[in-house]
């Protein structure tokens, strides 16, 4: 487990973004349009386009990546159905996580928090927009997939 982990964080030291791509985020960042971009590093506007979709592809593929090293020393406790409150779903983690009488690390509020900076596009205010998978290890440490 521990060199699986070490291999992964080699590997993201590396870089899963090309010098290109990393460019046309930081342009991005700052407000200039593809077309601005295109100009300042003398390509067209649909390459730039390009770059930027392979750059978030890549980031999908490396969060996808890490939510799998995470679960490796997890259990499944639960799935978080869509339509639910989030005040409802640490209700049901903190319940899941006693019967495997495993003690959860955050309080209801830090609970909530972690869960929608996870997957931010999952929650619209105050309920779950999409079924969340969420796994539990011996300490009591929570990911989310």
């Amino acid at each position: 487990m521990f060199k699986l982990r070490e291999y992964i964080v080699n590997l993201m030291k590396q870089g899963l973004l090309t010098g290109r791509q990393r460019e046309v985020l930081r342009y991005r960042k700052q407000g200039l349009t593809q077309q601005q971009i295109a100009d300042i590093i003398n390509t067209s506007k649909a390459n730039v386009c390009t770059i930027e979709k392979a750059a978030y592809e890549n980031i999908e593929k490396a969060k996808e990546t890490l939510e799998f090293i995470y679960t490796l020393d997890a259990t499944h406790l639960c799935t978080i159905k869509a339509g639910t409150d989030l005040f409802d779903a640490a209700g049901e983690i903190f319940s899941e996580a006693e019967k495997l009488k495993i003690k959860v690390r955050y309080d209801s509020l830090d609970l909530i928090n972690r869960l929608k900076e996870a997957n931010p596009e999952k929650f619209r205010g105050r309920f779950v927009r999409e079924d969340v998978d969420v796994y539990i290890n011996k300490d009591g440490d929570l990911c989310f997939g």
